[in-house]
């Protein structure tokens, strides 16, 4: 088959290889899957630099999500067949970029049929990590206001939805009057461009100058720092990622004196810590794609060998949205 095979670590445009490989084989409780779609995603910009928890033994195959049809069972894997369409997560080396790839069968769901394959492979990582976010770890309630960064690209997009459909009222902050367009879509009450307006000014403008109850920040660094001038009392910081560049520091006197929190999430723990729940986060998904409330917006469908040139621009920040390989 053909894969993208990183061999040698650095940009994802400069490392990415595609490259003639066996076909996989499934071990004990993996699925063997013919790829539908997989979306790019930061980890796999990540992994490419070495700069991820997850350092893959190389060469590797990226692609950390996917959505495919099952081709072959491992020992032990039950409740599959072969001519399913599933989602997961990739099972590294054998990641999503590639025309065959392994899932083990614990993190595999079947894929919604409200979704194609494209939307439905970017069901998983995005939206799982915006739903255990806000509902778990941020306790967002209806009425609240959510704050979301980074609101046109792939984490912040699924925020901006799941935050509507829990009857929160949205601001989506981006960068760019594309990429405000796009959060519009997404159905983000109000939009601020950060690179012509000041999002904590409007945050307390919009709130009577009580400020956002829930903060979604996958970006980090100073955008973090500001949000901090604009959380309300009680308010929450989650902080989910470091797309910035720039891991911040946390001042805790701060926090104390405005009576807020920061909240961390590391959404894979939880496929050790508490599996079923994994499993109850993707039963309320489905639903919620079933009933049109949410719905992945997939801005850019790739073959095969334009997946290198997408990733980089994902690691760019030039990307809206989901950028997809879609055989």
């Amino acid at each position: 088959m053909k894969a993208w095979q990183v061999a040698a670590l650095g940009e994802p445009v400069d490392v990415l290889r595609l490259v003639d490989v066996a076909d996989p084989e499934p071990g004990a409780g993996q699925l063997v899957v013919r790829v539908l779609a997989s979306p790019a995603n930061f980890p796999d910009v990540l992994m490419c630099r070495g700069e991820y928890q997850v350092r893959p033994e190389l060469p590797f195959t990226p692609g950390v999500e996917l959505c495919g049809e099952v081709v072959a069972l491992g020992a032990g894997v039950d409740g599959f067949a072969v001519g399913d369409r599933v989602l997961g997560g990739a099972a590294l080396p054998h990641g999503g970029f590639a025309e065959f790839a392994v899932l083990d069968a614990a993190t595999t769901f079947p894929a919604p049929a409200a979704l194609d394959d494209a939307e439905a492979a970017a069901l998983y990582i995005g939206y799982q990590t915006g739903w255990f976010g806000l509902h778990r770890r941020a306790g967002l309630r209806a009425g609240e206001t959510l704050l979301v960064h980074a609101a046109a690209g792939g984490v912040g997009s699924a925020a901006v939805q799941l935050g509507r459909a829990a009857g929160a009222r949205v601001i989506g902050v981006v960068g760019g009057p594309e990429k405000a367009a796009v959060a519009r879509t997404l159905g983000a009450d109000v939009v601020v461009d950060r690179r012509a307006e000041d999002f904590v000014e409007v945050v307390k403008t919009e709130t009577g100058g009580r400020g956002a109850d829930v903060v979604y920040d996958p970006v980090g660094g100073e955008t973090y720092q500001r949000s901090t001038k604009c959380v309300a009392f009680e308010g929450r910081i989650l902080v989910v990622g470091f797309a910035g560049g720039r891991i911040q520091s946390a001042a805790l006197n701060h926090a104390l004196v405005k009576n807020y929190s920061i909240v961390g999430l590391h959404w894979g723990l939880y496929h050790r810590h508490d599996p079923a729940a994994v499993a109850e986060c993707h039963r309320a998904l489905t639903a919620l794609a079933t009933e049109g409330a949410v719905r992945p917006l997939v801005s850019e469908r790739l073959p095969l060998g334009e997946v290198a040139d997408g990733v980089q621009r994902l690691a760019d920040g030039s990307t809206v949205g989901r950028v997809v390989y879609v055989p």
